[in-house]
């Protein structure tokens, strides 16, 4: 079920993204390509809060 929306951006976020763009690719794809590394993106900022973590305030797994 495909249904074709409009976006507005101005002309000079429109230009950034033609430059991202790969000739063959769709701006569908590049839309989807850049979401899918901004959730990669926070994922990763998220293990890294983790591990960054004081291990004092972590419960070790053998008491779980």
């Amino acid at each position: 079920m495909s249904a074709d929306k409009r976006i507005p951006v101005t002309e000079e976020t429109r230009k950034e993204l033609h430059e991202l763009k790969e000739p063959s690719q769709t701006y569908d794809d590049l839309l989807k390509q850049l979401a899918q590394q901004r959730r990669r993106q926070n994922l990763e900022e998220r293990f890294q809060k983790l591990e960054e973590a004081d291990s004092d305030e972590l419960t070790p797994l053998s008491d779980v």
